[in-house]
């Protein structure tokens, strides 16, 4: 039994199995500065087994922000029944490329076509990783992203920018996406903007979330203040889930900073709210959500929320539209 989680024990989850993990796999990318490559994580058994596509978060770290991040997601879904596949998109620091060059800021559409160019090769995937072919559910597939991932996964969602260089709409949505997780995502841009970020990453500018209409789950911490980008408050992070239509979920963690209690890895010097529960917290009820977005049947979501407010002192609070 893991003595650091106490406040999680109760939220429901299935047995753990073993996981196979495969790294470096590389996908074919024509016309990108370097070859796409991603980590995949499966259980060793189990057939039909759904996708989550975990988006990195951009951050300051030098290997958090690429195919080697996001341990304790990736590592938890896959051991509980997903295949879990995680890109290095070009803002990466591992990759060294200018972030601010005549992609735009952070690669932010490249960003998005990295998840698309993984579910064209879905196929190809299977036949890179040992004892995976056939096992996974393609038409199962939901995306998860973290910081600048979670505004990845929200224009795969239906969440729309105009785009800076020449002013048109930006349409980046997927319909293979059936759900979706949003962890300390952006919120809006105009006037609750930052200077620094209004100059810097002005695709923020004028981000909406009207058109957002995929099932998501907004994650926020409730001392998530990211006065870098924001002039607002913690309640930014909460705009992907009050400024689109349903059916949607937000999550507040009680206490929360933007590294979530430590999603993006073990023991990391820039997770400045470390506290092991929060993190079973969101490792549980994340994969109960998809769980039971993937699967209507499944109550797993339910289950979760009712043991999360059946404990004592709750970690966090949920809320759906």
């Amino acid at each position: 039994m893991n003595k650091l989680i106490n406040k999680a024990r109760n939220i429901p989850v299935s047995a753990p199995a073993p996981v196979i993990s495969v790294s470096p796999v590389s996908l074919p990318s024509p016309g990108r500065a370097v070859e796409l490559q991603v980590r995949v994580s499966a259980p060793i058994t189990g057939r039909d087994l759904p996708v989550i596509l975990l988006s990195h978060g951009h951050g300051y770290s030098n290997h958090l922000s690429s195919l080697n991040g996001y341990g304790p997601l990736a590592n938890f879904w896959a051991a509980h029944g997903f295949v879990v596949i995680q890109p290095t998109h070009l803002d990466s620091k591992t990759l060294g490329l200018d972030t601010d060059g005549p992609e735009g800021p952070l690669f932010w559409r490249s960003r998005a076509e990295d998840m698309k160019r993984i579910m064209d090769h879905l196929d190809m995937i299977e036949d890179s990783v040992p004892g995976l072919k056939g096992r996974m559910d393609q038409n199962r597939i939901a995306a998860a992203g973290h910081s600048m991932g979670g505004h990845t996964v929200s224009l795969l969602l239906g969440a729309r920018l105009t785009d800076p260089a020449d002013g048109t709409e930006v349409d980046l949505s997927d319909t293979r996406i059936k759900a979706g997780v949003l962890l300390a995502a952006p919120g809006r841009g105009g006037e609750d903007l930052s200077a620094f970020a209004a100059e810097h990453y002005s695709f923020l500018l004028y981000m909406s979330f009207a058109a957002m209409q995929t099932p998501a789950l907004v994650v926020a911490g409730e001392k998530d203040v990211s006065s870098h980008l924001t002039v607002r408050g913690a309640d930014w992070h909460a705009d992907p889930y009050f400024l689109s239509e349903g059916p949607k979920c937000l999550l507040t963690l009680f206490g929360a900073e933007h590294g979530l209690g430590g999603v993006a890895g073990y023991d990391t010097a820039e997770t400045t709210d470390e506290n092991p529960d929060r993190v079973a917290a969101v490792q549980r009820l994340t994969w109960a959500y998809l769980r039971s977005s993937l699967y209507s049947e499944d109550p797993a979501w339910s289950e979760a929320c009712k043991a999360l407010m059946d404990t004592p002192d709750p970690l966090g609070r949920v809320e759906c539209k």
